[in-house]
This record gives C-alpha cells, sequence and structure tokens, in this order.
C-alpha cells in the first residue's frame, strides 16, 4: 500500500517535470527561432487597445506561455517601451491566448497514443539541429519540446489513474457545496504558484478529469484558480523593477483575482452557459467543456474590463505611487533579472538602455571638463562631481556586465543574441575605461591650474580644450553609430574610413603638441608646466583610443 502510494506519487512528480520541460522547451525553442520576432511586435504596440489584445493573444498562443509573455511584458514597461495602458492590454490578451494549450491537450492529448506520435516528433527535431547552414536548427527545440510535453501528457495520464482513498477525498470535496468550490480555487492557486505554469495545470485538471478523478464543478473551480496562481511570474519579474512595471504586476493580479471572483459570484449559471454552449453532458466530454469553461471566462473578462483600461491604470497609479529615489547617488541597474523561459532578446533591449545611459553619463564628464577649461573657475568642485560620476559609471560596470553574463547563459538565447550580449559588454568596459581617463583628464588639470603658479599660458589651455572638444565630437559620433547598430546597421567603409581618419588626427595633434612643448622647454620655458602640458595631451589622447575602441 505505502510503496504503491510512493509510486504513484513519484511517477506523477516524474511526468509533471516532464511535461513542465517540455512546455519550458517548447517556448524557449520558439522563441529562439523567432529571434528578436516577437520582442519587434510587441514594442510597436501602438494607443489601440484592441490590437494590443490581440498581440497578447497571438504572442502568448504563438510560444505557448502566458507567463513569458507577462514577463515580457513587465519588462517593456520597465524600459519604457510599453506604456502601462498598452501593458494592460496585451495581458487582457494573453490569458485568452494562454487557453490555446488547454484545446491542445484536450483535443489531441486523449484521442490516440500521443506517446507514439512524440519518439518521430522527438528525432525529427533533434536531426534538425545540425542544419545549421539553413538556419531552422533553433526550431529544434520546437519541436522536441512538443514530444516531451506529449510525453509528458501521456505519463500523466498513467500516474493520474487514481483510485481508492484519494478518489474518495476528491469526491467529499466535491460535495462540499461553496466551500468545496473555495477550496478548488485554493488549490489551483498554490498548485499554479507553486509549478510556475497555469497551462501545466490545466493540463493536470484535464486529465484527472478525463480519468473521472474530478466532478466538473471542482475542475471548474481549479482552473478559475489557477487564473490567479499564474500572476506569480508578473508578481516575481517586477520585484526591484520600475514603478510603472510593479503597476503592470499588480494590474494582473487585480485582473485574475476580480474577474476569478465575478465567475465565483455567477458559478452555477456560469456553468449552465457552458452546458448549453458544448453538446452533450459534462461526464461525456468534460475534457471540452473545462476548455471551453477556460476560454469563455477569459473572454467575457476581458470583454468587461477592456472599456476601463485608462480607469484601470489610473487606479493602479494611487495605488502604487510614484517612487522619490529617482536620483540615487547609487546605480541599480533597472533591467529584471532573467527568467529562463523568457527570450533573452528583451534583456539585450533593455541593456542598450541602459548603456546609451552610461555614455550619457561619460559625455557629462566630457562637457563638464570642457567647462573647467574655459571657465577655470571652481576647479575642486568639478573634480568632486567628476569622481562622483566615475564611481557611479563604475557601479553601472558592474552591474551590466554581470547581468550580461547571466543573460549569456539563458537557454532562450540563440547565437545572435550571445554575440549581441558579447559586444554590449565590450562596449560597457569601453566606456567604464574612457570614465577613468576623464577622470585622470580632471585630476590633471586641477593641478595644471590650482597648483603650477600660474604659469600656464592662455594658449596652451586653449589647445587643450580645443583638443578634449575633438575627442569628445569623436566620441559623439562614435556613439550614434553604435547606436545604429544596435537596430542592426551596418558601418558602411566609407563611415569606417571616416571614423580611422578621425582617430588618426587626433595621433597626429598629439605628436604635433608634444613637439611644440620640447621646444618650448629647449626655448627656456617653464619645465614643470611643459611637463604638466604634455601629461595632458597624453591623456586626451589616450581618451581617443578609448572611444576608437567602442566599435572594435
Amino acid at each position: 500500500m505505502i510503496i504503491n502510494f510512493f509510486g504513484q506519487l513519484f511517477g506523477f512528480a516524474g511526468s509533471l517535470c516532464l511535461l513542465l520541460f517540455g512546455m519550458n522547451m517548447l517556448s524557449n525553442g520558439i522563441q529562439k527561432g523567432a529571434g528578436s520576432g516577437l520582442q519587434k511586435l510587441l514594442s510597436k504596440i501602438t494607443g489601440n487597445r484592441i490590437k494590443a489584445v490581440l498581440t497578447g493573444i497571438g504572442v502568448t498562443a504563438v510560444i505557448q506561455s502566458s507567463g513569458a509573455t507577462t514577463v515580457m511584458v513587465v519588462s517593456f514597461v520597465n524600459a519604457e517601451i510599453l506604456t502601462l495602458e498598452q501593458a494592460i492590454g496585451v495581458i487582457f490578451g494573453a490569458n485568452i491566448g494562454t487557453t490555446v494549450t488547454a484545446w491542445i491537450v484536450s483535443l489531441f492529448g486523449f484521442s490516440f497514443s500521443i506517446s507514439a506520435a512524440a519518439v518521430p516528433l522527438f528525432g525529427f527535431g533533434f536531426i534538425l539541429k545540425y542544419f545549421k547552414k539553413f538556419k531552422i536548427h533553433n526550431f529544434a527545440d520546437c519541436f522536441m519540446g512538443f514530444a516531451l510535453l506529449f510525453m509528458g501528457l501521456g505519463l500523466l495520464k498513467e500516474s493520474l489513474a487514481i483510485e481508492g482513498q484519494t478518489t474518495r477525498i476528491l469526491a467529499a470535496i466535491s460535495n462540499w457545496g461553496v466551500f468545496g468550490i473555495l477550496t478548488g480555487v485554493l488549490i489551483g492557486i498554490l498548485v499554479t504558484a507553486l509549478i510556475h505554469s497555469s497551462s501545466a495545470m490545466t493540463a493536470i485538471v484535464l486529465t484527472m478529469a478525463a480519468n473521472n478523478s474530478l466532478s466538473w464543478e471542482l475542475s471548474a473551480a481549479i482552473i478559475l484558480g489557477s487564473n490567479i496562481g499564474s500572476t506569480i511570474d508578473a508578481i516575481m519579474s517586477s520585484i526591484n523593477a520600475s514603478t510603472n512595471a510593479r503597476r503592470t504586476a499588480f494590474v494582473h493580479v487585480a485582473f485574475n483575482l476580480t474577474g476569478t471572483l465575478l465567475a465565483l459570484c455567477f458559478f452555477k449559471p456560469f456553468l449552465n452557459l457552458i452546458d448549453l454552449i458544448v453538446p452533450g453532458a459534462p461526464n461525456q466530454n468534460i475534457t471540452t467543456h473545462i476548455s471551453m469553461l477556460h476560454t469563455i471566462f477569459n473572454i467575457c473578462v476581458t470583454i468587461i474590463f477592456l472599456p476601463f483600461v485608462n480607469q484601470i491604470a489610473a487606479i493602479s497609479r494611487k495605488v502604487i505611487l510614484d517612487s522619490s529615489e529617482h536620483d540615487d547617488l547609487h546605480y541599480k541597474i533597472p533591467a529584471i533579472l532573467p527568467f529562463s523561459h523568457a527570450s533573452a532578446d528583451i534583456y539585450g533591449m533593455q541593456i542598450q538602455r541602459e548603456i546609451s545611459k552610461m555614455a550619457a553619463k561619460v559625455m557629462e564628464m566630457f562637457d563638464r571638463i570642457i567647462n573647467s577649461f574655459n571657465q577655470k573657475k571652481n576647479v575642486d568642485d568639478q573634480t568632486v562631481i567628476i569622481e562622483n560620476l566615475e564611481n557611479y559609471i563604475d557601479e553601472m560596470d558592474e552591474s551590466i556586465t554581470d547581468f550580461l553574463q547571466k543573460c549569456y547563459r539563458l537557454p532562450t538565447a540563440n547565437n545572435h543574441d550571445r554575440k549581441l550580449f558579447s559586444k554590449l559588454m565590450h562596449i560597457t568596459e569601453a566606456l567604464e575605461n574612457l570614465s577613468d581617463e576623464c577622470c585622470s583628464i580632471m585630476h590633471t588639470l586641477e593641478k595644471y591650474l590650482n597648483k603650477s603658479e600660474k604659469n600656464y599660458s592662455e594658449k596652451r589651455i586653449k589647445e587643450l580644450s580645443e583638443y578634449l572638444e575633438l575627442v569628445r565630437v569623436f566620441f559623439e559620433q562614435i556613439i550614434t553609430f553604435f547606436t545604429l547598430s544596435f537596430n542592426q546597421k551596418e558601418i558602411s567603409k566609407d563611415e569606417q574610413d571616416s571614423l580611422n581618419k578621425f582617430e588618426q588626427k587626433i595621433d597626429d595633434m598629439k605628436k604635433d603638441y608634444k613637439k611644440a612643448s620640447r621646444k618650448r622647454i629647449e626655448n627656456g620655458g617653464d619645465v614643470k608646466s611643459e611637463l604638466q602640458y604634455i601629461d595632458m595631451i597624453k591623456k586626451i589622447e589616450r581618451a581617443g583610443d578609448c572611444v576608437f575602441s567602442i566599435l572594435l
């Protein structure tokens, strides 16, 4: 008796893990194969709420994971790619799109031997891995994931063929009336939150119902509860995210919770409506009844709340107030930590924005140094500001590089993604090196202006300022080029030649300035001042090398 119980328990756990692994591999395979297509589709949503809902339905139906769609949406809101109102529409659509899994399991999972179809499907996917020249190998995980999903579902059917005491307990819960329905909802919430997949929870309910282990009413209650439990991904992805990202997660939780409460208030009429739509008694085709309930519930709730998107957004802004920590002295990466089932491409988009902010900080350092050259006042105060900026950029470099390393190891990252992450790590390092050179230039300038007993020449100051301005303009051009390269625009040969000439001009000016300074020393000029001048020239030239290295 005990051996049979543990055997069935471990069998259920193993088949569930195989099912989850198959779903995860399927989602990862589709996202790797689609590349940035799905993310570009999400990021181009307009203010039209109908389009936002349809986009949410389409993306979720394709990747078979409302959790992945939710993480994408929260990430895009966090990166300020989507507005809160647009995100609400996508979340509504994602809830509808996730019902596709229920229909796949209902229509194909119990009508033929799915394990027989799984083996050749897995083999086909494995063979695809070797067709890298045709760029279809990224879809291999898609087919292999489908195969494992079917295998897991077949094993789940066998492991959930429960009987005896367990069946009597479930039957007793079904007879508890309202309390039994609430118990079913609670089971749906807890199990779905635990396994992080409402689709897997739906597959479990469909399997148990097909095996006559769950009644129609208890199955419906568990399905309704799974809608609340599915919000766990939104909650986790919003931790340490921006205010609007937390509002997006709040809307997802509130929407699913309110919809479930409405359905529970009209539970019996709602089940009667499903009975009218689906022909036959529930015990004759219960899997179709459950799938239809899941679909009708999400469609009805979306229709009810869709006209009030702006009002829902306004409520979320009142519940979650704006943070007052925007100007914190220490950098905290706003990008959301990687989830194994979310596309790697969305993290690249967020980090590109952060690197742009990092470049803007370096540009601020350039501007402040050049102003110090021209004004020659409050140099000590400017040095402190430059040091603070340099420390902030160091923190950005550490956080962004650590985040990119995690993204590099994501299972959804394809070869293109990994090349992008490597490129972003290189750019981040180059910007950090440039900030170090800017800080060094500022310290040398402070000595040159304050501690050379005013023996410096105004002409020398002007030369240094113009030289640094040349490097700043070079940096501005480089920023433009690597921003374009983020958008897959290759730098042309003429553009590359122009940058090479610019860099060569900086090197030639260094030689000319150093040569002129040595002549002044030979003619009796102030040695200390001239040596500091040469030191400044060298450091500005090294800053130019750091700028040029960004695109290497």
